[in-house]
């Protein structure tokens, strides 16, 4: 078959959504298929390639300029008249603004539309297009395009659903988006919207579930990061948000645990959002044993995961979305300590399934029975890894393997 995927890395360059696309498309390149790769990019970071696929780069510096002088719309930061004055000074920045907030017709959706129907020109029709989302831009240009084939819209996470943001036009677009497609992928966590009486329950039949697919064998990464003083480390690895996901009862788990043997670690971005006395007063505590490192490039990244005796995760503040990271932790074979911030966390259910797991909930607090049971915990799972294909077989719908059937058959019309 003839395919198109269009991925979209114009706000977030190194999000994982079309990661995990790109590495689902080299393996059907590497099945026979002809794999093009339509990538929506911000002009300044450059998409990775994928093995045995044909990459065309589209990019949005005037889009990504916009966003950096609007602070993409956060809340606090820069007053708003500053951050007008600041889009002035760029013109192309300001005219794509106009298109996207004044027209509701950003640049990006038009240009993508086009794109498509040329690709699809060039390559004497595609079997299938595949939109990967989110963003939603390229689904939604995908639902414009005039070709032939088969659509399929990958949804790993929510549109009108979303609750950490006001998705333009909600239900009703997305029903439009819905009805312009052929195929929609969505994961578990998104099922719900198709059930009787929900508000895609007319597409059920076009839906099907399929799961995130970053479970794969850890890189080697060479020297893991362990820490300097011996201990033990407790560590996450990924992005903090102002409500979303925060690190507010960890800090607070470990400051009271305060356990000699045992360091508290955070790699990654995020920590702006919060003042610098969240950190400082468990830091008072803890001392040298609370780490933040800050961004760090995704190498760098996994060699402080592969020095961790065991994992952090933390529960997104919503009931539809996991986070991607997930696999990645049970692909590491290593104990997780996971934190949730509702009692219906969607990530409970694959915790379930996961031998060295502890699952706590905020509303728990630090009471001596919770951190009784946090201690236990850490020292029964210390030093203990399970076997990669021990997860595979837990999690095998969580592969890219897996994923790259569903897709394949979506894309013959076969399933």
């Amino acid at each position: 078959m003839k395919l198109l995927f269009i991925l979209d890395t114009v706000e977030f360059p190194l999000a994982p959504t079309p990661a995990l696309a790109r590495r689902v498309a080299g393996l059907l390149a590497g099945r026979g298929h002809q794999v093009h790769l339509l990538e929506l990019w911000d002009g300044e970071t450059p998409p990775p390639a994928a093995p045995g696929c044909q990459s065309h780069p589209l990019a949005f510096a005037d889009e990504r300029r916009m966003n950096r002088a609007l602070e993409f719309g956060r809340a606090g930061g820069t007053p708003v008249p500053l951050r007008l004055l600041r889009l002035a000074s760029m013109p192309d920045a300001a005219l794509a603004a106009v298109r996207q907030i004044a027209l509701k017709r950003p640049r990006r959706l038009a240009a993508a539309v086009r794109a498509i129907e040329m690709l699809d020109r060039r390559a004497g029709g595609f079997d299938a297009a595949v939109a990967v989302a989110a963003p939603y831009a390229g689904s939604f240009a995908l639902a414009e395009a005039a070709i032939p084939g088969r659509k399929i819209d990958w949804q790993m996470d929510p549109y009108a659903g979303n609750a950490s943001y006001a998705a333009p036009g909600a239900w009703k677009r997305e029903r439009r988006l819905a009805q312009a497609m052929d195929r929609l992928l969505v994961t578990p966590a998104m099922t719900r919207y198709y059930a009787p009486g929900a508000p895609l329950a007319d597409f059920s039949a076009r839906m099907e579930p399929l799961d995130f697919a970053s479970l794969v064998p850890p890189a080697p990464v060479g020297e893991a990061v362990k820490s300097g003083a011996g201990r033990r480390r407790c560590v996450f690895v990924g992005s903090l948000y102002p409500t979303l996901r925060t690190p507010h009862y960890a800090l607070e788990l470990f400051r009271a645990l305060d356990e000699p043997g045992w360091e508290l670690v955070f790699v990654g971005g995020g920590w702006e959002n919060y003042p610098a006395s969240l950190p400082d007063a468990c830091r008072t505590v803890l001392g040298d044993r609370l780490v933040i490192t800050g961004p760090l490039p995704r190498a760098e990244a996994e060699r402080y995961l592969a020095g961790a005796d065991v994992l952090l995760s933390l529960g997104n503040d919503l009931d539809n979305q996991v986070p991607s990271k997930l696999f990645e932790y049970f692909a590491a074979g290593l104990p997780v300590l996971h934190l949730a911030k509702r009692a219906d966390d969607p990530c409970l259910a694959y915790f379930d399934r996961w031998p060295l797991a502890l699952c706590l909930a905020e509303a728990e607090g630090t009471g001596s029975g919770v951190l009784a049971r946090l201690s236990r915990f850490l020292r029964a799972v210390a030093g203990r890894r399970l076997p990669y294909d021990q997860a595979r077989q837990l999690f095998a719908a969580n592969t890219p393997e897996y994923a790259a059937d569903v897709v394949e058959a979506a894309c013959a019309g076969t399933r």
